[in-house]
């Protein structure tokens, strides 16, 4: 590559944006940065009353979101790819101009999927907590300022994990690599504090895991949320590769 890449994954929580942090830390053109934004989230509303592991967090990461910007996430770059593991849901309380400085990915997944998975960690999520409405927000922010986001759908990944990435790759202008397709079991150095309570399945994984649906009935409590999910995720689905 003839200049370096400030590749931001935004996603919603219970993705496989963990899964895909490891995937690019096995390019040797790459380095990863785990969720830069989520000290500045929790310190900015009531989330760091209910995630788990919240005051470790706030503890090894640096809550001032104008100091994450300028030491890390547009500070010179230390690897021809900086990717950075992002949630969309993070981008509250803050200018969302350095966007414009950065190559932009956003991450779905079907609610009927993710839903019942999230919470497992928090019971009763919001809108707000799950990102759908923050992912249509961002790309529309996007659009209007000149960026065509990739778009890239978890289910989609899982089925053709390299048919997928390589579109991913091409689209934002690196080359493909098929070390990005397996990695070693285990924790990586760059995990966040909060992996202990998200990141277990993805520490028993060496690659991408096949697609498996739910067989397990949807929740009632998570149905209201649901009907308002769906429709967001259709219509960013529309746009996905």
């Amino acid at each position: 590559m003839d200049q370096f890449v400030r590749l931001n994954v935004w996603s919603g929580p219970r993705n496989i944006s963990t899964a895909l942090m490891y995937s690019f830390a096995q390019r040797s053109d790459t380095t990863v940065v785990d969720e830069p934004l989520y000290a500045h989230y929790l310190s900015t509303t009531d989330a760091d009353e209910y995630h788990p592991l919240a005051e470790e967090t706030l503890k090894t990461q640096s809550a001032d979101y104008l100091e994450v910007l300028q030491e890390i996430m547009l500070a010179p770059p230390v690897a021809p790819v900086m990717f950075f593991k992002q949630m969309t849901h993070h981008l509250v309380n803050l200018p969302w101009d350095f966007l414009q400085e950065m190559t932009n990915v956003i991450l779905i997944r079907d609610p009927v999927d993710m839903l019942p998975s999230y919470a497992h960690q928090v019971s009763m999520p919001s809108m707000h907590d799950v990102g759908y409405a923050a992912n249509v927000k961002l790309y529309d922010y996007l659009s209007q300022h000149g960026q065509k986001p990739c778009i890239i759908d978890s289910k989609r990944v899982l089925q053709n994990p390299e048919g997928v990435l390589s579109k991913m790759c091409e689209v934002v202008g690196i080359p493909f690599d098929p070390a990005m397709l397996s990695w070693p079991a285990g924790a990586r150095p760059e995990d966040g504090a909060w992996a202990p309570a998200w990141y277990d399945s993805v520490h028993r994984s060496t690659g991408f895991m096949k697609y498996k649906p739910k067989t397990t009935p949807f929740p009632e409590h998570l149905k209201p949320l649901l009907a308002e999910c769906q429709p967001l995720y259709d219509q960013l689905l529309q746009l996905a590769i």
